[in-house]
């Protein structure tokens, strides 16, 4: 296990899956344009939600890569995350949604998983990630993100506490 690439990683994760929350705590209602034009489905749920805006995707993409040159990667990691981050965040709200969860309903596990596991494997393809940092990464990535979910919380930044 490579431990300084390991957090290198989830501090990219981090600041991917972060960064829309802040701008939204940020900017409030200001440019928080639905990523899915507000579109609902036949089941009568939105596709990704109101959450899910394309502020917080922009934001999320530009900002990783500059964290990711601050920390000793290349800014390509840092788009390579975000992309995949955001990718893996977008899948389990659109799931949420399928499953009648509303924003911010907790979903222990489907929250966490794909936006950790998906950029973590997706770094493999510019990094030397191994299988046991993916599957060590994700876990602690799940771990933090409640604790730090409560956290958040109880600065104003989140809410809900998880």
């Amino acid at each position: 296990m490579q431990l300084l690439l390991l957090f290198q990683l989830l501090t990219l994760v981090v600041v991917a899956n972060a960064v829309p929350v802040f701008a939204k705590r940020c900017f409030g209602p200001a440019t928080a344009w639905p990523l899915d034009g507000g579109l609902v489905l036949s089941d009568g749920q939105p596709l990704l939600g109101a959450s899910k805006t394309i502020r917080g995707i922009l934001l999320s993409m530009v900002l990783t890569p500059v964290v990711a040159m601050l920390i000793g990667l290349s800014w390509q990691v840092g788009v390579v995350v975000a992309f995949s981050a955001m990718a893996g965040d977008l899948v389990s709200s659109f799931l949420k949604r399928r499953m009648g969860l509303r924003a911010s309903d907790q979903a222990i596990g489907l929250d966490q998983i794909p936006e950790s596991l998906l950029p973590l494997l997706a770094a493999r393809w510019l990094l030397p990630v191994t299988t046991v940092d993916i599957l060590v990464g994700t876990a602690l990535f799940i771990v933090g993100s409640l604790v730090v979910s409560r956290l958040l919380f109880r600065l104003n930044m989140r809410d809900k506490p998880y």
